[in-house]
């Protein structure tokens, strides 16, 4: 009896097609860059406590690039893959195409990794890679724009050679909790993401197949003088990625009163503050402890026998 597959997991009605829009004009995410830049340091110290010497480095979600050159720094002898699902995002790099012909996206999957920086577009669910290709998956600020973390975990494993690491930041549910705040007095549709809990992404890894994930999490808080200013960087971390997401500007009375609910959270010393939960996962790809039929395998090292 054939068992059916698991249904997907939704971590939200996130419309795909209008996250590669809203991700289409790199200068307008460019002002927010500076947190992006913030965690990609603090994961970078994270990734020195593993001794690890890849081959093969894939950077999921790397919009314009910045993590590239980190980590072609870190691995001066890897290939280092740049992956986004936003072609004018890597068409912003110098000198770069920005798509990959199918023709080098096959030889990608079949040739042995060379040095340097290469660039591909596609979806994180869907990688344009083989089977064992990856040492490493690193991914800064990026799988909260998918819908469907449990099958992108399934995908990053896919291409996780054994023993490879995955290396992940993204937002937890705490962020932008202001701006929810002040958007409750406006309606009652949702306007940020509903960020996944930390836990929940470390039972999608398990089930992924990931072996022994370490999760843990910090909260950032960046204050601003001016509520405007605040809500342009909200913009320029993406936006509102939702099916359910309003049509159409806000009227001038409800963006009024959007500002006045932030202006109401004004803390003592006159600051507005915008919250950011960073959650940070890693896992390793390990062995099988079955063969794909589903024979136990079990390891043993002969001992030599006595010599008479």
């Amino acid at each position: 009896m054939q068992v059916p597959a698991k249904p997907p997991k939704l971590s939200a009605p996130i419309d795909v097609d209008r996250v590669r829009r809203l991700f289409a004009r790199p200068a307008r995410l460019a002002e927010a860059d500076f947190l992006r830049r913030e965690i990609a340091h603090r994961m970078h110290e994270r990734l020195q406590l593993v001794k690890l010497v890849p081959q093969r480095v894939l950077d999921a979600g790397c919009g314009t690039g910045a993590d590239l050159a980190l980590l072609q720094k870190t691995y001066v002898a890897a290939q280092v893959l740049g992956l986004d699902a936003a072609e004018p995002m890597l068409r912003s790099l110098p000198g770069q195409p920005g798509r990959q012909s199918a023709l080098n996206q096959l030889l990608g999957k079949l040739l042995p990794a060379k040095s340097g920086i290469d660039l591909l577009c596609g979806d994180f669910a869907d990688l344009p890679l083989g089977q064992n290709s990856v040492d490493l998956v690193w991914s800064n600020l990026a799988l909260h724009w998918h819908p469907q973390p449990d099958r992108v975990f399934a995908e990053w494993r896919r291409v996780l050679r054994l023993n490879g690491l995955l290396m992940f930041s993204c937002f937890g549910p705490d962020t932008f909790q202001e701006v929810r705040e002040a958007f409750a007095d406006v309606d009652l549709a949702p306007h940020t993401l509903p960020f996944v809990d930390m836990h929940d992404f470390g039972d999608q890894l398990v089930e992924a197949g990931f072996a022994t994930p370490v999760m843990d999490m910090e909260k950032l808080t960046v204050t601003y003088d001016d509520a405007a200013r605040l809500l342009a960087d909200v913009r320029a971390l993406g936006g509102n990625p939702l099916t359910t997401v309003r049509r159409g500007l806000l009227g001038r009375a409800a963006y009024t009163r959007l500002l006045a609910g932030l202006e109401r959270q004004r803390r003592a010393d006159g600051k507005l503050v915008l919250t950011y939960e960073v959650i940070y996962g890693h896992a390793f790809r390990p062995a099988p402890k079955v063969t794909k039929d589903g024979e136990a395998i079990i390891r043993f090292d002969p001992s030599k026998r006595p010599q008479r």
